[in-house]
């Protein structure tokens, strides 16, 4: 597995790219709110970054979380900024007093960092109460370019963005193992964990905090089978109304549970693109997981071979591809501008990015194949795109298995895994 680790305080610390970004953030705010699934690192990057400049407080525990809610001015009098405050949507009354401190010192940046591994009723409110004073910065967990100890590296059609350094190259067998095991902080500082025990006490504490606190399921177990059956859908075209049939709920049950999971970053939907064409291309969204040792456990994979040579292999590896762009844009405090295409007749993208130039827009297209070997047949959807889209469609890239970057025709690179 690709890993680079500095110790920090005695514990494993792996160098995330959201610190530029937080640093950036606290000298423009006078407050930052940092979300993300539970695991993701939130406190451990915050704790390194603020260790000698911010108070710490937690409200995960239910005495803390007391005071906060019954004596607000005391409890913030009591932890006076700067300071994080950790796991805020448990007292979510509290930000009201927090956007009184900071409206009495408007000019003061970087005071008050908040943080949530709960997003619905968070992020509301957040944008009620501290609009306009609070930068919304989301970490997810690693990142391939954090994995491999150089998390500021951009994406290879970015070079011009920053330094570009040389990543490591890497086998195909190699991928596997960290696909599997999945990308969480603990589980890749610490190689002896055993990331099926670790995933299944994690999806049990997802099941029982963020899920009951957020909403009111009211059969746990047919939850359970939703998020095993989407698991199993990673990758493809999305039929709600059929997956909704399969286990007899309502439709708007199944709306409501993916909304659910996408607002505790467990997956995310992707758009496909839509242009000004005489052709009609599918409206349906596709659904991936943010993790795929997430994704392997809930589909039961826990072998590398197995996951490798089985019917979900290419599910796989799309899904680690969307989820590296997805990670790439978020922890540069950049909204994703993500998309699939697909056409009636079934020719298909599996990923568009969204960028701008001064030819207006731009659309780099990624195709994710299994293969260690790259030919120029794989990129036989990305010049179909190219001639109906014409010159809004940048340089693309089929993202494989091998070591080397090849050119695959025109405007058209093999990339290795490892290079994303």
């Amino acid at each position: 597995m690709w890993s680079r680790i500095t110790k920090v305080n005695a514990a494993a610390y792996i160098p995330r790219t959201l610190e530029t970004t937080l640093r950036r953030a606290l000298a423009q705010f006078p407050a930052v709110m940092l979300t993300g699934p539970r695991q993701a690192g939130k406190t451990t990057l915050l704790r390194r970054a603020l260790d000698e400049t911010h108070g710490y407080v937690s409200l995960d525990a239910m005495d803390v979380r007391e005071a906060a809610r019954t004596d607000p001015r005391g409890f913030l009098a009591a932890h006076p900024p700067p300071v994080i405050l950790d796991e805020v949507q448990h007292a979510p009354a509290l930000l009201t007093y927090v956007k009184e401190c900071i409206d009495g010192e408007r000019d003061r940046r970087g005071r008050w960092v908040l943080t949530g591994s709960q997003n619905l009723l968070l992020v509301k409110g957040v944008t009620e109460t501290l609009a306009g004073r609070v930068a919304l910065l989301r970490l997810l967990p690693l990142s391939l370019r954090e994995m491999t100890g150089d998390p500021d590296r951009p994406l290879p059609w970015e070079a011009g963005r920053a330094r570009l350094a040389a990543p490591p190259s890497a086998s195909p067998a190699a991928s596997w193992p960290w696909l599997v095991r999945g990308c969480y902080p603990q589980l890749v500082a610490e190689p002896d964990l055993d990331p099926h025990l670790w995933h299944q006490s994690y999806l049990g504490t997802y099941l029982e905090r963020d899920v009951r606190d957020l909403t009111q399921i009211g059969d746990l177990l047919q939850f359970q089978l939703f998020v095993r059956a989407l698991a199993a859908r990673s990758a493809q075209l999305l039929n709600l109304s059929g997956l909704a049939r399969e286990l007899g709920i309502a439709v708007n049950t199944a709306k409501r549970w993916l909304s659910l999971l996408e607002a505790t970053y467990q997956v995310v939907v992707l758009r496909p693109y839509h242009a000004s064409l005489g052709k009609r291309l599918v409206k349906t969204p596709k659904v991936y997981f943010t993790d795929t040792g997430t994704l392997c456990h809930l589909v039961g994979l826990r072998d590398p071979d197995h996951a490798a040579a089985g019917p979900m292999a290419g599910a796989l590896l799309e899904t680690a591809v969307v989820a590296e762009l997805l990670k790439a844009a978020l922890h540069r405090g950049e909204q994703p501008d993500l998309y699939f295409w697909r056409t009636a007749t079934g020719v298909e993208v599996d990923a568009l990015v969204r960028t701008y130039d001064e030819r207006g827009e731009r659309l780099v297209p990624l195709e994710v194949k299994t293969t260690a070997t790259a030919s120029a047949r794989m990129a036989a959807g990305i010049a179909r795109l190219g001639g109906d889209l014409g010159e809004r469609v940048a340089p693309g890239y089929v993202v494989y298995l091998g070591d080397r970057r090849l050119p695959l025709g025109q405007n058209v690179t093999a990339l290795p895994l490892a290079e994303l």
